[in-house]
């Protein structure tokens, strides 16, 4: 396969990278700077920023399947990147799509109707980065595209050790943390098998 990354140097997405590799994918990623990875057969780096519509087209045309694993920040970097894949896939004619959220936009199991950021579940003060990958996941939802959003707890970094449980919608029972290796791991299965296509999946040991 062709796959297209965005957020591929990051603490999840370094691994989803090498692993498409490592099973003789090709693989292009969007980096700001040309020297934030080292070079690997297979791997093409773009340089170019995550909000810019025509760098992203360019990374998009000829893939088979995007992954993006941008994280939120103070700004509205993620839902304007968002839009903008959506707007290049449905150029280039690439229909599947995975990306990596929040265990905060799952459904809340204590208060129905809520999201788990706007419920007692959540301890986070702030909720800006929730409210961010909210609004992505809602533009997926929207468009026509085969979307998966995993959605982690806690996400110390740490190997893929498996024994992780997954759940569509929800977070798994007193599920606490789950390591970027396993998230990785998951994601990267998801984009191939297609198992959850539509659907936010909660993902902790």
């Amino acid at each position: 396969m062709n796959i297209a990354i965005f957020g591929g140097t990051g603490r999840t997405g370094s691994g989803i990278v090498r692993r498409a590799l490592q099973d003789g994918h090709a693989v292009k990623a969007l980096v700001r700077r040309l020297d934030s990875a080292k070079p690997q057969e297979g791997l093409t780096l773009v340089q170019g920023d995550a909000r810019d519509a025509g760098a992203v087209e360019r990374l998009i045309a000829g893939a088979d399947a995007v992954i993006s694993a941008l994280s939120t920040d103070t700004t509205t970097t993620l839902t304007e990147a968002t839009a903008a894949i959506i707007a290049g896939m449905n150029m280039h004619g690439v229909s599947r799509i995975v990306t990596i959220g929040t265990a905060g936009i799952l459904e809340s199991r204590t208060e129905p109707g809520k999201l788990r950021y706007q419920s007692s579940e959540s301890h986070r003060k702030s909720t800006f980065a929730a409210e961010e990958h909210q609004r992505a996941c809602e533009m997926l939802r929207a468009s026509p595209l085969a979307w998966t959003v995993v959605c982690p707890t806690y996400l110390p970094d740490g190997k893929a050790v498996g024994g992780y449980r997954i759940e569509r919608d929800y977070l798994p029972v007193d599920g606490q943390q789950i390591s970027t290796g396993d998230t990785a791991a998951f994601a990267y299965a998801e984009l191939l098998e297609q198992e959850h296509v539509g659907y936010r999946v909660g993902i902790a040991y």
